[in-house]
């Protein structure tokens, strides 16, 4: 591949053959240092996992870095948000990692993050939730919290199929609505201009809006896009020896979309792998003699889900979910561990094996520059990223970093204000502390 304005370094690609990542030991991986606090926060982390990687393979691999730009620096050097060169990196490389990125106001990309999810159709947001010893929690018992979820990643309403209000967009789709599916245009409760004036008269309004002003979103959930997100959880809960897969949906309310989206997780576990109803259904359980045996899958409504991990977090191990409701757990579950400053992330399409990690938060502009964030997401971000390339032992050395520099009560300033008798450290001497104790 030719680049335009960056120069891939010394090393090999990462392929893919017959569903299997070949990592050869000297990986290029594309990365991006991240908008605001980014550049802190990549500085510490790359430490990191370069000394993790130092550590368990003693010289014999060695990560290549190759950098590429998005967001504000990127439209600083190049003028472009998310350049072409960008793009084909990752493509060609298959694995990545990420800082934080700033989201353009106004026009063109909606989201950085969003768009390298679809232009990759890394179908795959996964999204795992532990505790760490000694990190501030709002629950008693965060150490009963071990999750990992699977959000789809390219359909639902993150398609981006929306028309703004008062669009002539917006109105082709109303009077499509209004012409084809009339019965379902009466429940657009403002959708023509007699029904508008109606309301505006209603409260005493001098002046309204003439025209229609109706916002239209159109919710994508296919029958392929919901197989292989769900074959994807269900596999990883047989490869990690997990109890449980909990199909989490509005499916009561939204039938013919999360509420097929549960329909076709079921046949995936009876077809795929030969899943049987327990107790005349719909949970089912694989049954001895296949790979899995035992394990549970079975569904959640969404509302009632979010209380649940909450209240009684055991219940769930692997959840598969859609996009927006996804985005929603995986957040809340944050909270219930130390904050989304911690929490790791991962983009992937298992089938190609394209894979972007990432931190979870924003920029932080306010902090830029200033070294005293917590670099855990992105740290964190590496060790899924280790793992998934097979490099184990280099993973559970920066677990075992980070788990020994929480314990020490050497941390960043967001924890060290709720732990009792912590020593608050700036962002790059937590990551020589979780160096220190690996």
């Amino acid at each position: 591949m030719a680049y335009k304005d960056v120069t891939p370094p010394q090393g090999e690609k990462i392929t893919i053959t017959a569903g299997r990542l070949s990592v050869p030991n000297n990986p290029v991986i594309p990365f991006i240092r991240g908008d605001g606090t980014g550049p802190d926060i990549w500085a510490a982390s790359v430490r990191v996992l370069d000394a993790a990687v130092e550590k368990a393979y003693g010289g014999k691999r060695k990560i290549s870095w190759f950098e590429v730009f998005a967001g504000e620096e990127s439209f600083k050097r190049f003028n472009n948000w998310l350049p072409d060169d960008t793009v084909e990196a990752f493509k060609e490389y298959t694995v990545g990692i990420k800082g934080p990125l700033t989201t353009p106001v106004g026009g063109g990309i909606r989201s950085l993050n969003v768009a390298l999810r679809q232009m990759l159709d890394l179908y795959v947001c996964l999204r795992p939730v532990q505790w760490f010893l000694g990190v501030p929690s709002p629950v008693k018992r965060p150490d009963l919290v071990n999750m990992v979820i699977f959000r789809e990643n390219t359909e639902d309403i993150y398609a981006g199929i929306e028309f703004a209000s008062g669009s002539p967009e917006s109105q082709k789709v109303l009077d499509f609505i209004a012409k084809e599916f009339p019965k379902s245009f009466e429940k657009i409760r403002f959708g023509t201009k007699p029904k508008a004036e109606s309301f505006w008269k209603a409260v005493g309004a001098k002046d309204f809006p003439c025209d229609v002003q109706v916002g239209v979103g159109i919710k994508p959930i296919s029958y392929s896009g919901s197989v292989r997100l769900i074959h994807s959880a269900i596999s990883y809960a047989i490869t990690n020896k997990r109890k449980s897969v909990t199909i989490v949906h509005k499916g009561n309310i939204m039938k013919f979309t999360e509420g097929a989206f549960r329909d076709w997780g079921y046949k995936v576990a009876k077809e795929f792998f030969g899943a049987v109803e327990v107790d005349g259904g719909p949970w089912c359980k694989i049954p001895e003699g296949k790979p899995g045996a035992g394990i549970v899958i079975k569904d959640s409504i969404a509302d009632i889900t979010l209380q649940q991990v909450l209240t009684r977090p055991t219940d769930f191990d692997v959840i598969a979910t859609l996009n927006l409701n996804g985005d929603y757990l995986s957040d809340a579950l944050a909270a219930q561990v130390g904050g989304i400053g911690i929490a790791p992330g991962g983009n992937i399409n298992y089938i190609t094996g394209h894979a972007i990690f990432e931190a979870t938060h924003g920029t932080a502009p306010k902090y830029a520059n200033k070294d005293v964030v917590n670099p855990g997401s992105v740290v964190l971000s590496g060790e899924m990223m280790l793992r998934y390339m097979g490099w184990a032992e280099a993973a559970d050395s920066v677990l075992k970093g980070l788990n020994g520099a929480i314990g020490a009560k050497r941390v960043t300033y967001d924890f060290a204000r709720q732990m009792e008798g912590a020593t608050e450290i700036k962002c790059s001497a937590f990551g020589d502390a979780v160096i220190a104790h690996m």
